[in-house]
């Protein structure tokens, strides 16, 4: 493959993909204190994982990321059963951050709309079908989508949001949440306020993405370390001061969680009496939105591709075509995501079904990165003599400290991230733990019966 990556395009998909707008009206609900949560997160989960992410990535640099990692530490068959999870809580994603997208056009053309699922879910599906198409056109058309989508939908109105934070408080605007220095320590700790901590993290979540595509970096030992390095950076910083911004302007109780970003663009415009600015920011959030999507679709699909040189992958969906894209999988993946949408349909609003596929997104995700951290202590014991171009500093038990923390953390906020959160109207809890952990559980072991199919009778499987 042409290699057509380098520091600064690496960095714009990671960021693309990671610095999530979704969850900016998430962490707003905690107030002034989310800089503490993301402080916490950003120590004891993002920075681990950047680190291991660094060492794994340069050691094998081999298109796949994710599964080339768990298959050398622990077999072809759990790292199927990895890249499917990764491949599955990316599906149950799109649909939550496609609705956010709908929700921002029916907020900007027919707010009355914005939270009726029978608009909703038809846009989301349109929206989903038009990005798999442009995906269809292989790396160079989505590494062009990622970058303009980084600094079109993610950089200029995440960098307007917070400059314009900081006039309204230099202005002396009315302010919901009170910024002071006995504000940023949560006064009190409750497990069901905490729920909300599996939707933060998720915000965190994706730095191992562009491994998927490491055969196309010119220099992977050179560019990738530096380009975590810029996407740690960023990305929390673009996520405290966003949701900073967010929660300064809008009330708990008046706090959407599709479309507290627009919300807060319209209560700084329309002080500014530039209403008509509020349009141009929505197409910018469409633009870095529909570049998320795209930067994940290609991404986990060519994770799950990866299996087809094992064997794991059916041949019909072990098809690239001229663009090296592999379309039978695009295609697959559009019509799940289809049926998936379904779920708007079971909760009467809009915002409990987003909820609900963002916790179940985050749950999976979470036991992907448990496998992650696992993988990297195992390498370090089982490939011991591999040169590592980058390496954890302090040996195996720097590798220990480090993928522990980040173990610890993921292992928590899962467990936390099953409660349904108290600052969420939950018209049925019942409905809402049945289709959450049914969910979970079904996902999870459908892969795992399909991986123990795939590799039965094979001696190359764990």
């Amino acid at each position: 493959m042409a290699k057509v990556l380098r520091v600064f395009s690496l960095t714009m998909i990671n960021i693309i993909a990671i610095a999530d707008v979704r969850t900016l009206p998430i962490a707003a609900e905690y107030g002034p204190s989310l800089l503490f949560y993301y402080l916490l997160a950003g120590i004891l989960f993002f920075l681990p994982c950047a680190l291991v992410v660094a060492e794994l990535v340069t050691t094998w640099p081999k298109t796949g990321g994710l599964y080339v990692w768990v298959r050398e530490a622990l077999g072809v068959r759990v790292g199927f059963l990895v890249v499917w999870l990764q491949w599955l809580y990316n599906v149950v994603w799109y649909p939550t951050i496609l609705s956010l997208l709908a929700a921002t056009l029916c907020y900007l053309v027919a707010p009355h709309y914005a939270n009726n699922p029978y608009v909703i879910l038809p846009m989301v599906v349109v929206f989903f079908w038009l990005i798999t198409g442009a995906n269809c056109f292989g790396m160079r058309v989505s590494s062009w989508i990622s970058s303009v989508g980084t600094l079109l939908g993610v950089a200029l109105p995440l960098g307007v949001l917070c400059l314009l934070a900081v006039w309204w408080l230099f202005k002396g605007g009315s302010v919901v949440s009170h910024v002071s220095w006995a504000h940023w320590i949560p006064s009190r700790f409750n497990w069901h306020e905490l729920a909300l901590l599996s939707g933060m993290l998720f915000g965190l979540l994706g730095i191992e993405m562009s491994a998927a595509h490491a055969s196309e970096v010119a220099n992977p030992a050179r560019d990738y370390p530096r380009a975590l390095i810029w996407t740690v950076l960023g990305v929390l910083l673009v996520l405290v001061m966003g949701s900073l911004a967010v929660a300064l302007v809008i009330p708990k109780q008046s706090l959407s969680l599709t479309q507290g970003v627009i919300q807060s663009f319209a209560v700084f415009f329309n002080s500014l009496h530039v209403p008509w600015l509020i349009p141009v920011v929505g197409a910018c959030i469409l633009i870095g939105g529909f570049s998320a999507v795209s930067a994940w679709l290609l991404g986990t699909s060519k994770c799950l591709f990866a299996c087809a040189d094992d064997g794991v992958l059916p041949t019909v969906l072990a098809r690239l075509n001229r663009y090296d894209a592999p379309v039978n999988l695009l295609l697959l993946q559009a019509v799940v995501v289809t049926v998936l949408s379904a779920v708007y349909l079971m909760f009467q609003s809009v915002e409990s079904s987003y909820w609900l596929l963002s916790a179940m997104t985050s749950q999976l995700a979470l036991i992907v990165y448990v496998f992650l951290f696992i993988s990297a202590i195992v390498l370090r014991y089982r490939c011991a003599e591999k040169e590592r171009p980058f390496s954890i500093p302090g040996g195996k038990f720097g590798m220990w400290c480090v993928a522990g923390i980040g173990l610890s953390a993921t292992l928590l906020v899962g467990a936390v991230g099953f409660l349904p959160p108290s600052q969420l109207n939950i018209s049925s809890p019942w409905r809402y733990e049945c289709v959450l952990v049914g969910g979970v559980c079904l996902l999870f072991l459908l892969g795992l019966w399909f991986a123990c199919w795939r590799c039965k009778g094979r001696s190359s499987c764990v």
